[in-house]
């Protein structure tokens, strides 16, 4: 009885959805890039930056790991990791407001940009624990704005709500757009105990056998699907995908 009560937890734990209450001001934004995305572009011209919103669970920090070193093992070089729990990952930078702005408006030199997010998450965007806040979607596009312009740019947030990220501003030709549930519901597997949240877990699977941004989001939501329904989950997360017109045979590094 004891060894089924303990098996019990441990699925209940892995079911926590990736959802949190947040409060902060809403800052406007706007795109306005306007150009067309290569298929290929050289790994070594790559930007990415990849951020751990929260530190309730060990999931986030282990995402972000995880995925630099599939990038870097591609050939990706500049990699610029933010995390939220500074004593679990002490090589990243602080995800602070103002460095999670910084890192992504600076993209200079780049020729492509990937902004990997995953954290907690709510109706009104991703919580950025160490600002107290959350990152909104206006926010993340006027960054992106910025940091990126019209450069070929890759958006995966992963949170629950995060198919709030799906606005008119956030889909350009040039922008591929991959989150981990629709807005209105939770994604799974930020327990204390999980190693990755369902989502990353996914992502990180199909990596390696995905050609193009596209493929991967496709790939990435029928591994989602599969493993939530395997769970016994009966309100699936619904992954949402965007693929602009100009990224449509964006390829990943290395590929």
């Amino acid at each position: 009885m004891l060894i089924r009560v303990v098996a019990l937890v441990a699925l209940l734990a892995s079911l926590v959805a990736c959802t949190q209450d947040s409060d902060a001001a809403p800052p406007a934004g706007r795109n306005t890039s306007m150009a067309a995305a290569p298929g290929d572009v050289p790994a070594a011209r790559w930007r990415a930056v990849l951020i751990a919103g929260d530190n309730n669970s060990p999931s986030f920090d282990n995402g972000i790991d995880a995925l630099r070193d599939k990038l870097s093992s591609r050939g990706v070089r500049d990699i610029r990791m933010l995390t939220s729990d500074p004593g679990r990952n002490p090589s990243a930078e602080v995800a602070s407001a103002s460095n999670v702005s910084s890192a992504l408006r600076n993209a200079g030199g780049a020729g492509a940009c990937l902004a990997f997010i995953t954290s907690h998450g709510n109706e009104t965007g991703v919580v950025l624990r160490l600002a107290n806040g959350v990152i909104r979607p206006g926010t993340l596009d006027n960054a992106l704005n910025a940091g990126c312009g019209a450069l070929p740019t890759v958006v995966v947030v992963s949170a629950c709500h995060s198919g709030v990220f799906l606005t008119p501003a956030m889909r350009q030709p040039n922008r591929v757009v991959l989150t981990a549930a629709a807005a209105d519901r939770v994604s799974f597997g930020c327990g204390a105990g999980d190693r990755f949240t369902y989502y990353d877990q996914c992502l990180l699977q199909q990596f390696d056998t995905a050609s193009t941004w596209g493929q991967l989001a496709q790939a990435t939501r029928t591994c989602v699907l599969g493993l939530e329904k395997s769970m016994g989950i009966r309100t699936s997360s619904q992954p949402q995908i965007f693929v602009g017109s100009a990224a449509a045979n964006l390829r990943l590094p290395g590929r």
